[in-house]
């Protein structure tokens, strides 16, 4: 059976049977897994001959491993025992890979195996506690291994926040990646289908771009599946990736290398990210908040961009402006000029809508749970603030438009609605920032009263265009980014 030695995709198998191992293969398998890795400490079994069974008839070059501290023997030595015994075992039966932990394989009686093996690779590993990252900043040192390990070094980081460890590997030397299974998802670690279909790490060079969303949480993010094909589509060198950020600046402290060359900037360091660029577009500069950084090629300054303003506000427009050429024949300048526009949330996408709508002419009505934030933001763009509880019960006008920025309503929370149904009547127009779901109780309510409903994900696309546009210096591929948005929501 043999191995590439191009990068290869591997599938970690954690089975209490030997069956359900070996089922778990043929879907890793399906998946594509370039091989799997077998873990005989997860088994229960009675004799040495269920895995010679396993090793046998497995459908994928593997790595059979036991992890001395994770097995369910009791005994130190016989859980020691059992290990050279099984790996013993697998070299006997000639699999493609054996890893055994560094003590181990510094052991007397596992000499024979270790130097005079015939077809066996060996995989020594190491775990220590530093790749149980709790800061994404910690994976800096990992990627450093990688660049200047003088042999094929294998690094895996766990826990949400080491997702780009194995997305970003192949790029500083890596020569495996893991990847799960799409039913048994593993912190950390991005599943076979996502790695196949989304990244396609094949094309993964030590010229790849790094571009990427801090955010936190990130897991929501489409980002990925947007941006990801078109570099591809469009002949780009680059890769997106979700990154899980808790310190912004820290992290822009740590990753300052021109191969980290963009970032789209989420919940909740819109507002702090202003501070750690080197130059901010006047716009994003007059909202406060940057939602697009580029790192500049010529000097490596760090650029921060807004294109949340422009793709909100013009998502709300086009949407009056159909509505008002199919009433009235007529286009005004822009339909929110005098409008009443009420805005919940008063962080970075919320400062970018009441910016926007404010140079459109618009009066702006602002709620926020924090109160003072809302005030603050209002006296920005000479509007008014009013108490988060009140926002029901404000009704003064009929005709308005309600813009949600806050993350009321996104997925897991998708049953919440900031506003309920009946206050909806006061509104011509509702548009919801939030795009997981696509369909937000929100605009589901909204569209029961009469209302016409913007979703997020016009928003999502338009900012996307822009982003990509600044991150490549090229024009965006409109029509494909589109369709393909369109058909992943």
């Amino acid at each position: 059976m043999a191995f590439k030695n191009s990068l290869s995709v591997c599938t970690p198998l954690e089975c209490e049977s030997v069956g359900e191992m070996l089922a778990s293969m043929k879907r890793a398998e399906a998946e594509g897994a370039d091989l799997a890795e077998l873990r005989l400490d997860s088994l229960s079994f009675s004799h040495d001959s269920e895995v010679e069974k396993l090793i046998k008839h497995r459908t994928l070059p593997s790595i059979v491993s036991f992890r001395l501290k994770t097995s369910g023997i009791s005994s130190n030595r016989d859980r020691k025992n059992t290990c050279l015994q099984l790996l013993r075992l697998a070299f006997d039966l000639n699999v493609e890979f054996v890893e055994m932990d560094y003590e181990v394989a510094s052991e007397d009686v596992m000499a024979e195996y270790v130097y005079n093996r015939s077809n066996t690779k060996l995989i020594v590993s190491s775990y220590v506690n530093v790749l149980d990252v709790e800061k994404i900043t910690d994976l800096a040192p990992v990627f450093t291994m990688l660049s200047h390990c003088q042999m094929p070094l294998i690094a895996l980081a766990v826990g949400s926040r080491g997702l780009i460890s194995q997305l970003l590997g192949p790029k500083f030397g890596g020569v495996l990646v893991y990847g799960s299974l799409s039913d048994k998802a593993v912190p950390g670690m991005p599943t076979l289908l996502s790695l196949r279909q989304v990244y396609k790490l094949e094309y993964i060079n030590a010229d790849t771009k790094v571009f990427g969303l801090i955010s936190n949480p990130v897991g929501h993010s489409k980002g990925p599946i947007l941006h990801n094909p078109a570099f591809r589509h469009t002949g780009y060198n680059g890769i997106y990736v979700p990154m899980q950020v808790d310190d912004v600046k820290e992290f822009f402290w740590t990753y300052t290398s021109s191969d980290f060359a963009g970032f789209s900037v989420g919940i909740p360091h819109k507002e702090a990210a202003v501070g750690c660029c080197d130059e901010v577009h006047p716009l994003a500069k007059s909202i406060g908040a940057v939602n697009t950084i580029v790192r500049r090629p010529t000097d490596g300054k760090l650029v921060g961009y807004n294109t949340d303003c422009d793709a909100s506000i013009s998502a709300i427009e086009d949407a009056l402006t159909e509505r008002r050429i199919t009433q009235k024949g007529v286009v005004e300048a822009s339909p929110l000029a005098g409008k009443t526009l009420v805005l919940i949330g008063a962080g970075g996408a919320g400062r970018a809508l009441a910016f926007g709508a404010k140079s459109r002419g618009a009066r702006v009505i602002i709620f926020n749970r924090d109160y003072e934030r809302a005030r603050a933001l209002a006296k920005a763009v000479s509007g008014e603030a009013l108490p988060y509880e009140s926002l029901d019960r404000f009704r003064p006008e009929n005709g308005m438009i309600l813009a949600n920025a806050s993350a009321i309503g996104m997925e897991p929370n998708s049953d919440q609605s900031p506003v309920s149904k009946e206050a909806l009547k006061a509104y011509e127009l509702v548009f919801d920032a939030v795009y997981t779901p696509r369909n937000t109780r929100l605009l589901q309510e909204a569209k029961e009263v009469g209302a016409v409903v913007v979703s997020g994900v016009e928003m999502f696309i338009r900012q996307a265009l822009g982003q990509f546009r600044l991150f490549t210096g090229g024009l965006a591929p409109e029509a494909f980014m589109r369709k393909l948005v369109l058909e992943q929501f």
